[in-house]
């Protein structure tokens, strides 16, 4: 009797090991795929795909300033200029003060108003920009520390060629 027991717990463990075994080595892979192709007419986007991502504003403790943020963007519109503006904060902020910011592009300071930041004639044949984001003044230690953030858009509009 024992003999038995011990063969049928034996085929038992033998029958149900594969199976077992096959769920342990199982392999996921997440694939995430975009592709983005511009127009061949009108297009701005960073050199650096993933710029805007995550930027980082270093601390200068002996200057008491925040580094810039830099960018090229290839910018291009055959049917005209490129104008572009800002949505959203753009100032830094910590849930109590701000620190402001200016946001530059292509030398052209952005407010939340449309401006032209490439003209009918650099566009058209397509150019580099770059877009320069930096702190307006030095950091106060005493009273501006913590973790500012800020989360805005830039948005590029594509304006058509006057004739007239």
């Amino acid at each position: 009797m024992f003999k038995k027991i011990v063969f049928v717990t034996a085929w038992a463990v033998a029958a149900l090991s594969p199976s077992l075994v096959l769920a342990a080595d199982d392999a996921l892979a997440a694939i995430h795929i975009t592709a983005n192709i511009p127009n061949k007419q009108f297009h701005v986007q960073p050199r650096d795909p993933e710029f805007g991502k995550n930027e980082v504003m270093y601390f200068n403790p002996v200057s008491s300033t925040l580094s810039p943020v830099r960018q090229i963007f290839d910018v291009k519109n055959t049917d005209g200029s490129v104008h572009a503006y800002i949505e959203g904060q753009y100032h830094l902020y910590n849930g109590h003060t701000a620190i402001p910011t200016v946001v530059l592009f292509n030398n052209v300071r952005l407010t939340n108003l449309p401006l032209e930041v490439v003209d009918d004639v650099t566009s058209t044949p397509g150019t580099q920009a770059e877009m320069h984001i930096y702190a307006v003044m030095p950091v106060n230690q005493q009273g501006q520390n913590g973790l500012y953030t800020a989360n805005f858009t830039v948005i590029f509009d594509a304006v058509p060629r006057v004739t007239l």
